[in-house]
């Protein structure tokens, strides 16, 4: 983020609680859950065990008290390190970790997952002390509070990709029990949006149902800009980009400034990256800023910045039922690797908008996502391709699917990429898989232009790793 293993969940492992199991050398593998670890009553969910080696066999077990249900998984899955869940219940959850065997020895053990139910009692109520409106910088108290005498609370950051903060309850004269958090410092870089949950002790992965979401406000000090890419945000190393922030809300006075162009009333600075390499990938935003301001207004919505190129496979694209369709039929688009790859992206040649991205999905011994697009028209009509990405490292994308250009006959309405769903989960922009989301953004200036009356700047967040 070796260990001692306990129980008897590991297929053809007979283990005392003293037993100890010797981890082999090879590196550990990644274990996750799919859709998520934090799974509500009775709905399926998958862990999945994944080597960067080729491996013969995968076990998964659970921490402290052992698992049984691993055992009746088919060993067909369990070869292929795909541990099912069809109605997630109280002897599902807990603390889970797996490993690979290669070459005559077991791998180290995966960091672990805590797979979490949530349901099982009615939610708490969450409030924010002494009110949601944050200051920049500032600080707020978040009280989770029920009627019924839990044991713990836990507090999850929607849309984070971290552990929720747990802390044990505390009596107060109008609960049952609660538990105070703190929160802060906040800025308007992102969302502060939360949901609390309840728990007791003998099982601290039974969780309540989610309270009502809650989300904080913090003000910038002016309308947040918008920002840009041309000619898109896919570039292959050598390339060249530029980022074009903008706002009605800097004065036209920046008409006559280098750099700057005014359009129907609204100031723009562009900021070139050229030539493009994989240290230019990642998320990035702009803000602006007034002389008589010594603050900046609040950050822009994210862009990511996706460098082409950088994973050796490359992945291949095709469309079912075919090339050519007419108008109104359904038409999707799979993109598909033999190796493995957690993300896929699709483009469409000459579009604007940002590639829908969606969770890759093990299926015919293939990783894969669906793109539908239904009904389809004239619209959709283009040149497309896939790639590839890995969590660890999602602003670099494989080589390029061949491109696949679709023909439709017929008109229709003008939808847009970012209309299309997928059978996965789409991510909304700006939070690629593995962008951890951590409470602490580090923003770093890499363009800074002034002028006597108003600044832009452009910043780049990069991966955080702890």
């Amino acid at each position: 983020r070796g260990k001692s293993l306990t129980g008897n969940s590991l297929p053809g492992l007979n283990l005392g609680p003293r037993t100890h199991v010797q981890a082999g050398t090879l590196p550990k593998p990644m274990l996750w859950a799919d859709p998520g670890s934090v799974i509500t009553q009775e709905s399926p969910v998958t862990l999945r065990c994944q080597a960067s080696l080729e491996a013969r066999e995968y076990r998964l077990y659970r921490e402290k008290k052992a698992a049984s249900w691993i055992r009746q998984i088919p060993q067909e899955l369990v070869k292929k390190g795909q541990f099912p869940i069809q109605s997630i219940a109280r002897e599902h959850t807990g603390r889970y970790r797996c490993q690979y065997h290669r070459r005559a020895s077991w791998s180290e053990p995966s960091d672990p997952l805590e797979l979490v139910m949530t349901g099982y009692y009615s939610k708490p109520t969450l409030s924010a002390l002494p009110s949601p409106v944050v200051t920049p910088g500032g600080s707020v108290t978040l009280q989770c509070g029920s009627q019924l005498a839990f044991d713990g609370f836990a507090l999850h950051n929607e849309g984070e990709d971290e552990h929720p903060q747990r802390l044990n309850s505390q009596p107060h004269a109008r609960w049952s029990s609660r538990a105070v958090f703190s929160v802060g410092p906040v800025s308007p870089s992102r969302r502060w949006m939360y949901r609390c949950y309840g728990y007791d002790s003998d099982n601290p992965y039974v969780w309540s149902s989610p309270s009502d979401l809650l989300e904080l406000l913090v003000p910038g000090v002016s309308e947040k800009p918008s920002l840009s890419v041309q000619p898109g945000p896919v570039v292959a190393p050598g390339e060249s980009l530029t980022l074009q922030c903008g706002s009605d809300d800097w004065g036209p006075d920046l008409l006559q400034r280098p750099g700057r162009q005014l359009q129907a009333g609204v100031s723009q600075a562009n900021f070139t990256l050229s030539p493009a390499s994989r240290f230019h990938g990642g998320q990035y935003r702009c803000s602006g800023a007034h002389n008589l301001s010594s603050e900046w207004s609040a950050p822009s919505d994210p862009l990511d910045i996706l460098i082409a190129g950088q994973i050796r496979a490359r992945p291949s694209l095709s469309v079912q039922p075919g090339p050519t369709v007419a108008s109104g039929e359904n038409v999707t688009l799979l993109c598909q690797s033999q190796g493995w790859m957690d993300t896929f992206l699709l483009t469409k040649e000459g579009a604007a908008d940002a590639p829908l991205c969606l969770r890759s999905k093990y299926q015919s011994d293939k990783y894969q996502a669906e793109f539908p697009m239904s009904p389809v028209t004239s619209a959709h009509e283009g040149t497309y391709r896939c790639y590839g990405s890995y969590s660890s490292n999602p602003y670099l994308l494989s080589h390029p699917s061949d491109p696949l250009e679709l023909l439709v006959s017929g008109e229709g309405p003008d939808p847009v990429l970012s209309e299309l769903k997928g059978s996965a989960q789409a991510l909304p922009p700006g939070e690629l898989p593995g962008d951890g989301g951590s409470n602490h953004t580090w923003a770093c200036c890499v363009t800074y232009l002034c002028n006597k009356s108003a600044r832009s700047a452009i910043h780049r967040t990069p991966e955080l790793k702890v």
